[in-house]
């Protein structure tokens, strides 16, 4: 990453790339200019390189600070509208630190106090009052990003699950307390994420491709995607059909679900010691490889999503819109959402982390945990392929991969994520809106394994903060008021 930060800074400014200065701050402009390149193509921008890029750099106990106020703005809806996913990440060049912030092409036109920014070679055009181009941007928008596609005859009550929106919006607010999905109705929930929409074309409005696929019923997949479906396939003992099979056609919500739960019944769990923490990094990997074939995925292509585990190697593929055509690593990966309203949801209710968040998890840990590390191809399919063999393992490794202790498979129980007072919070107010809640629910809203769940569980049972009533299949749990 580092020496392709350098070679931007040689390039210079343009269509794609903007540097800024960060003297006492973020600057105001940065914003007009991350509008218009996500209103674009897409563009990198560097905060802390001035015009002629001489590396002025950051004051280095500003640099959380500059981060939060970033995402803050680019979260606020009465600033900047819709809210953006963007990967930014902090470099170190000499003894400087910059900021490098990467600005996917939105599904949307995006605002900035109310004005539309294009991008005109290396300067932010405000076409707020031409109407000919504004609507060039709204059909290009419309025609680039499938998710955008707008079903006039698709209703709420009829065609979508009011019962996962609403578990969607209890995960949010688990999640932060004073989120604003809490208080919005399911349309108007949709609506502010771009899941209902005017197609420009037709001048009429309806839910989305998204929307159907995020919150369809199957019926309802069935009818706007005939083709959509993901393939998971266990292929051991048996390799001329299969020892183990899911076929999975339904929303994207559980599709990740049952992905994750495929892996978790096939593949060995074993912890990496990260610091003091321990770290499940199978769960770690493959939520990023499950992510990936679900909202990075170009929906129009007809063949399906694969997952395959064979004894020596693991195939992840989707049908992909191509950006670089090379083979990808985490020092030549530019993040770029295929689906962002689809991407959006994801990162709110936990299910994926920030922008280019996957690529990196992926390499960090592949090979603690097979010793070996993915290819990665951006192709018309994109395609992952991992060697691999670790059936009958089960064992902690330490960070430089060494092999610390043998275990158990039963054992993984007394295993688990730094616990901390902030989680132990979050698993207390879940099991308030759902007393009979499991630990994969759990797990999934909280990022965390299920291992690491269920230590905590235990903790907060011992420490009479919580009592099982009932079994473990048909019970629920019960707050302990204190007196």
């Amino acid at each position: 990453m580092l020496k392709r930060i350098k070679n931007l800074i040689k390039q210079g400014e343009g269509l794609k790339l903007e540097f800024k200065e960060a003297k006492v701050g973020v600057p105001k402009s940065i914003y007009e200019t991350i509008s218009a390149f996500s209103n674009t193509i897409g563009g990198e921008i560097l905060l802390g390189v001035i015009d002629d890029g001489t590396i002025q750099g950051i004051d280095k106990s500003k640099i959380k600070h500059y981060i939060a106020d970033l995402t803050t703005t680019i979260n606020n809806p009465q600033i900047n509208y819709p809210a953006l996913y963007l990967a930014i990440q902090e470099i170190k060049i000499s003894d400087k630190s910059i900021l490098y912030i990467n600005v996917p092409e939105s599904a949307d036109v995006q605002s900035y106090n109310g004005k539309i920014y294009i991008r005109n070679y290396d300067s932010d055009l405000d076409i707020t009052r031409q109407s000919k181009r504004m609507n060039e941007l709204h059909l290009r928008k419309q025609k680039d990003f499938s998710e955008n596609e707008v079903f006039e005859y698709l209703t709420l009550e009829e065609d979508l699950r009011p019962d996962l929106i609403e578990r969607v919006r209890k995960i949010a607010v688990i999640r932060d307390k004073n989120h604003p999905w809490g208080n919005l109705s399911d349309f108007d929930l949709l609506k502010s994420i771009k899941l209902y929409r005017k197609d420009m074309l037709t001048n009429k409005s309806g839910f989305t491709l998204a929307a159907a696929l995020l919150f369809g019923k199957d019926t309802t997949l069935l009818n706007v995607l005939p083709h959509f479906k993901t393939d998971l396939i266990l292929r051991v003992k048996d390799k001329d059909r299969y020892d183990d099979r899911d076929d999975v056609r339904t929303n994207l919500i559980e599709s990740y679900e049952r992905i994750m739960d495929f892996i978790s019944k096939h593949l060995p769990s074993p912890f990496f010691l990260e610091d003091t923490t321990r770290v499940d990094i199978r769960n770690a990997i493959f939520r990023e490889i499950a992510v990936n074939m679900l909202i990075h995925r170009e929906f129009q292509i007809h063949s399906p999503a694969r997952l395959i585990i064979e004894d020596d190697k693991i195939i992840a593929e989707n049908g992909n819109k191509q950006y670089t055509y090379n083979h990808i690593t985490p020092e030549s990966n530019i993040p770029n959402p295929k689906n962002p309203a689809i991407a959006r949801v994801f990162k709110e209710i936990g299910f994926a982390d920030e922008l280019g968040s996957g690529v990196r998890n992926i390499f960090k840990y592949s090979k603690q945990y097979a010793g070996f590390d993915p290819e990665l191809k951006d192709e018309e399919t994109f395609k992952l392929e991992w060697k691999i063999n670790l059936f009958g393992k089960n064992t902690e490794v330490n960070a430089d991969g060494d092999i610390k202790t043998e275990k158990h498979p039963e054992t993984t129980l007394k295993t688990t994520l730094k616990t901390t007072l902030k989680t132990t919070l979050k698993i207390i107010e879940a099991i308030k809106e759902k007393p009979d809640i499991s630990a994969p629910e759990l797990a999934r809203i909280l990022g965390l394994s299920v291992d690491g769940i269920k230590y905590n569980l235990k903790k907060l049972k011992a420490e009479g903060k919580i009592n099982r009533i009932g079994p473990d299949k048909g019970g629920h749990w019960e707050i302990v008021e204190e007196q």
